[in-house]
């Protein structure tokens, strides 16, 4: 096996790699797309199946402009909901509520009443 052989096994090692992760991602911006109803979605993978390579470039270039759309508002969406949840988690509590939480270990006999004082004085002072 000569370098030039390697070269073209990698050159066409990497234009399959290439075919197939385009049409996995025209496959799933198919079944994810709410503007198109069943029978154009089962159009759209009969033309892939039949003509895998046309099939992708006509859909890249009817529909190329909607899939970054749905794409780029999917990716808005996932950080909305993740930096909600990150407010929701990293939520400080307010200083009446940490003394209340504190007041019913110490009824429950969980902390002594120094444990308290100290617990009381850090909620106040961390809202000062």
């Amino acid at each position: 096996m000569s370098i030039w052989d390697f070269f073209a096994w990698f050159f066409w090692f990497y234009i399959a790699v290439s075919c197939l992760m385009l049409y996995i991602s025209v496959l799933f911006d198919v079944f994810r797309d709410d503007t198109l109803n069943g029978w154009g979605k089962a159009i759209w993978v009969l033309a892939l199946i039949v003509l895998p390579f046309l099939g992708a470039i006509i859909y890249l270039i009817a529909r190329g402009r909607s899939m970054s759309g749905r794409n780029a508002a999917r990716a808005r969406a996932d950080s909305d909901e993740s930096a909600d949840y990150i407010r929701s988690v990293a939520a400080t509590t307010s200083a009446p509520a940490e003394i209340e939480s504190a007041k019913r270990l110490l009824d429950s006999g969980a902390i002594t009443a120094e444990e308290f004082e100290v617990l009381k004085a850090r909620a106040l002072s961390s809202t000062a």
